[in-house]
């Protein structure tokens, strides 16, 4: 890309959906987003608008707002434990989890190179911490927060790993299914100072 979007161009690529990328605009301004690399027209009907890897990358180097409790931002963010005010749970956030979850398979659909829904895609190789918490709390997976002890997803130094800490063996076991059916590699290690055992999980590539 030659030059920076415009301002309107920006505004655009901030206000895509936060999980698949999902642009909303005029024909105009769509267009002109396709003809820059940020963005690509869907083949199937309705023919949505999404963002390209680059478009990605734009929207991830514009500076955040203040932090807000995730219950008021109206923008959905998956729970990696041990969050200040986690957003409220029941049935609203249940289903505000599974669409967000079938947006990341349609991503992966769209993205991956054979269209494949099963193996992580370009999105979630640069999203690992928000990725492996979606597909935790997907399965239902209880995270820590409050007084509830569940589990806690954090960045390593590692490329493309996530260390997952659970409060048991059979939940950590668990975890680790769940990543392993998600398309992710997940093995389990012991921390050498706290003797504390975890997850070390990474998404696969075939």
């Amino acid at each position: 890309m030659s030059r920076p979007p415009t301002p309107a161009q920006r505004r655009l690529i901030e206000d895509a959906d936060p999980v698949t990328g999902r642009l909303r605009g005029t024909d105009a301004q769509l267009t002109a987003l396709v003809k820059r690399g940020l963005a690509f027209r869907h083949p199937r009907p309705p023919h949505d608008h999404f963002l390209t890897p680059a478009g990605h990358r734009i929207r991830d180097a514009v500076p955040e707002p203040p932090a807000e409790p995730a219950r008021d931002t109206g923008v959905f963010t998956a729970r990696v434990g041990g969050e200040e005010e986690p957003p409220a749970s029941g049935p609203a956030r249940q289903r505000e989890v599974h669409s967000a979850w079938q947006g990341l398979l349609e991503l992966r659909r769209m993205t991956n190179p054979d269209g494949a829904a099963d193996r992580p895609c370009g999105w979630e190789r640069t999203h690992l911490v928000r990725a492996a918490a979606l597909a935790l709390e997907t399965a239902g997976h209880l995270p820590a927060g409050g007084d509830a002890d569940g589990y806690r997803v954090r960045a390593t130094p590692q490329p493309e790993a996530v260390a997952v800490y659970a409060p048991d063996a059979r939940t950590l076991a668990a975890c680790a299914v769940t990543l392993e059916r998600a398309g992710w590699q997940a093995g389990e290690y012991t921390e050498p100072r706290t003797r504390a055992r975890f997850l070390l999980a990474s998404p696969r590539r075939v």
